[in-house]
């Protein structure tokens, strides 16, 4: 059985627990979550596959029981340990009875306060997550018994990291606050210079920002948000769905960018897709 985002809303709705972080790191935190599949292996004894499409930023993922199976495009690995995952690609996760993940969203990691990461060269593999969070703390999340205390373990700690490089998050904060006002505004199509210009930066300076912190280009991060915002728009209320509210030029325009962003899934059959295209309103 495969479940497949924006189609199978429930599914992720209700088997993944999924809670925003403290106001402190909402810059860099879009939310904690934390798998709850108990009620699902009676149901799919032999399994089942979560899969997702691109999206921004990165996600570390914690083990918390048996090996699992994650594919990144088109590249299986299996996972026994912890996991720093890249969101750029299609991802789909194979769940075997014994699997338990605990995970946090980043748009931005907070390891870029104390590393010199290049996160433009982690897109199309997963990592071990050693490389970037301690293992002490790894453990720490690992021995607490909930899902609440596992936030606060990591949420004490993403804050002490942050108070101790206060004067180093110009950068983090201008591309934040770049993503938050464009996707709230539907602002995609903006220019760098256009950007640049409001924070009294130059272009490059802005380029190598979004390198830095999200490891892809201003361009690239705005035209995957936008369309995610607008497939999510056509699946929960197509009716009121506008494509020239995500600026794009025409039908065909937003048909174009649709079917490439569904053509990158690992799903296992067109049939989901087809239902998404039918919902496209006829000019």
């Amino acid at each position: 059985m495969q479940h497949i985002e924006f189609f199978d809303i429930a599914h992720f709705e209700n088997n993944y627990y999924r809670v925003p972080p403290p106001a402190a790191l909402s810059h860099f935190i879009d939310f904690f979550w934390e798998t709850k599949f108990d009620e699902l292996w009676e149901r799919y004894p032999k399994g089942f596959s979560d899969a997702q499409f691109p999206n921004i930023g990165y996600t570390y993922i914690i083990n918390l029981g048996t090996p699992f199976i994650m594919q990144v495009g088109e590249r299986k690995l299996s996972m026994k340990t912890d996991g720093f995952l890249p969101r750029y690609n299609s991802i789909e996760c194979f769940h075997k009875p014994g699997n338990k993940l605990f995970g946090i969203k980043f748009r931005i990691s907070p390891v870029i306060l104390k590393k010199k990461v290049n996160f433009s060269e982690y897109k199309d593999y997963m990592y071990p997550l050693s490389y970037l969070l301690e293992a002490s703390i790894i453990e720490q999340v690992k021995a607490v018994n909930g899902f609440e205390e596992r936030i606060e373990v990591l949420s004490n700690y993403f804050i002490s990291e942050l108070t101790r490089y206060e004067g180093s998050i110009q950068a983090v904060n201008i591309v934040s606050t770049i993503l938050d006002d464009c996707f709230q505004q539907n602002r995609f199509t903006d220019s760098v210079e256009t950007l640049a210009q409001q924070y009294n930066i130059s272009s490059r300076t802005l380029l190598r920002y979004f390198e830095m912190c999200t490891g892809v280009s201003c361009k690239q991060a705005m035209q995957v948000m936008r369309i995610r915002k607008a497939t999510s728009h056509l699946v929960n209320d197509p009716d009121s769905f506008d494509y020239t509210a995500y600026d794009y030029y025409d039908h065909s325009h937003f048909y174009k960018h649709l079917k490439q962003f569904l053509s990158n899934s690992s799903s296992q059959t067109m049939e989901p897709h087809i239902r998404l295209l039918e919902l496209l309103h006829k000019e």
